[in-house]
């Protein structure tokens, strides 16, 4: 089902931890541990797939489906107006973990990002707080 040297692929099998905020047959979403605000929820297909056009239509279906769940709870439990959806194919095009994923951000006014672009520091959660903010978008899913 995965590949065996995939970060994301290990937090689908369970054997590294992450802050699971919905998870379906296909899909699994959860916080990034390098933030670009707090609330940062990476949307994953569970299956492994280097990139978007390897993944079947029917997959990525389900995918955006769980995402655009997904960030309607992300803005409701980050009290944001509005967010990025990111979505990076190959290292090129600035695609770090090779497994296919989406990037929900909620954003700020004044918050130091540029057009859904890094370009200052990703925050860091202090203790406690990635847990606080996987509970709050877990609740605005009822999930």
């Amino acid at each position: 089902m995965g590949n065996q040297n995939c970060i994301f692929c290990k937090i689908v099998a369970k054997e590294l931890p992450a802050s699971v905020v919905y998870e379906d047959g296909k899909c699994l979403a959860f916080l990034d541990i390098s933030p670009a605000n707090k609330g940062h929820v990476l949307v994953i297909p569970k299956q492994h797939y280097a990139t978007l056009i390897e993944v079947p239509d029917s997959t990525l279906s389900e995918l955006v489906k769980a995402a655009k769940k997904v960030s309607s709870a992300v803005l409701k439990a980050t009290k944001a107006k509005d967010f990025n959806f990111v979505q990076s194919n190959g290292p090129v095009a600035g695609q770090v973990v090779m497994h296919v994923h989406f990037h929900i951000f909620p954003r700020f006014k004044g918050d130091g990002l540029l057009a859904g672009r890094l370009n200052r520091p990703a925050l860091v959660y202090e203790d406690g707080e990635a847990k606080e903010f996987m509970k709050r978008i877990r609740e605005a899913m009822k999930w």
